[in-house]
Parts: structure tokens; C-alpha cells; sequence
């Protein structure tokens, strides 16, 4: 038997609403911004995830296309921020409606 220590991931991180609720206001706020100022000083500021979950949130599959996302790669990727490792890959295997329905509303809060 080998000596070799297990690698321990540690506990799985379960967000909570409030995370939800903190994710939902940065992605309003820099929905928001692109939409007051356009995507070029933002471009250089956020990372490529950042950038293809507000273009997602604001229907831009150009900006989606160069970044060579999809709806689905999208909402797969941000199931996991939301809803934690279990839970999202559940949410993936129905199809993701939780994770539609999350972002359903973001566009209504966005649009009023």
C-alpha cells in the first residue's frame, strides 16, 4: 500500500441566496454598464467568462460568437456558480430550466 496521502478536496460548496442574490446584481450592474457605455473599456477590464455571461444576458451572440460561446456553454458553466456541484448537474441534466428561469429573471430586471 502506498504512503502517498489522498488528495482532499474538501467540502462542496453549496451558494446560498444570497450568493444568488450578490451574482444577480453584479450581472445587472455590468449589464447595465454595457448598455450605458458599450463593451469597449469593459472588454479590457473583465475576464472572458464575465464577458460572455453579460453579452448571454444581453442577447449579443456577436460578441458570444468571437468568444466562441454558446447559450449553452454559458448557462452550463454559471449553473455551477449557482446553484453548487449537485445541484447543477442536475439542473444540466433536465436541461438547465433553473438555471433559464434565473436568468429569466435577470432580463426582466434588466428590461425594467
Amino acid at each position: 500500500m502506498s504512503d502517498a496521502k489522498r488528495i482532499t478536496w474538501g467540502a462542496p460548496r453549496h451558494p446560498t441566496d444570497t450568493d444568488r442574490a450578490a451574482l444577480r446584481e453584479d450581472l445587472l450592474t455590468r449589464a447595465r454598464a454595457v448598455r450605458a457605455d458599450g463593451w469597449a473599456d469593459h472588454r479590457t477590464e473583465w475576464s472572458p467568462g464575465q464577458i460572455a455571461v453579460v453579452a448571454y444576458v444581453l442577447g449579443d451572440t456577436a460578441v458570444l460568437t468571437e468568444l466562441d460561446e454558446t447559450e449553452g456553454t454559458v448557462l452550463t458553466r454559471y449553473a455551477a456558480d449557482l446553484f453548487g456541484f449537485t445541484k447543477s448537474r442536475k439542473d444540466i441534466e433536465a436541461g438547465l430550466p433553473a438555471t433559464q428561469a434565473w436568468f429569466t429573471t435577470i432580463r426582466t430586471a434588466l428590461d425594467s
